[in-house]
């Protein structure tokens, strides 16, 4: 099955697509546990070659409390991209409501050194309904 991105971004010629999937067998509704995995693509479209240095995501829950997480790379990996190269990569965020946001911003740096932020697009957390 190929997954659609349902997300995306541009900044400086580099495009992020997420999509996003929430997993029911890793959530715990009665426990308040919700958890979804993100695949994030990273298309380098400039002419330069750049790297992924650092992360930063703003969650927000549902009850519009927010947590910023910032970390060096992307699951361990600070991965370069030539020219027309893309990086994917998987990852999941639990929350404690039945839904919340994900947005946020990579810091990557051009092959002089130069840093500069790549916009993540905003994307819903939404659980399904169930009906018992």
């Amino acid at each position: 099955m190929k997954e659609l991105f349902q997300h995306a971004a541009i900044t400086q010629d580099i495009t992020v697509r997420v999509a996003v999937s929430f997993l029911p067998e890793q959530s715990q509704p009665d426990a308040g546990k919700w958890f979804w995995v993100y695949h994030i693509r990273l298309e380098n479209g400039s002419d330069d070659q750049v790297q992924l240095k650092m992360r930063h995501w703003r969650i927000t829950d549902g009850r519009g409390l927010v947590s910023h997480v910032d970390g060096e790379g992307v699951v361990g990996e600070t991965p370069v991209l030539q020219p027309g190269q893309a990086h994917d990569y998987v990852s999941g965020c639990p929350l404690t409501t039945a839904q919340g946001s994900m947005e946020g911003y990579f810091t990557f740096t051009r092959s002089d050194g130069t840093p500069f932020e790549v916009a993540i697009p905003y994307f819903p957390l939404a659980a399904p309904a169930t009906a018992d």
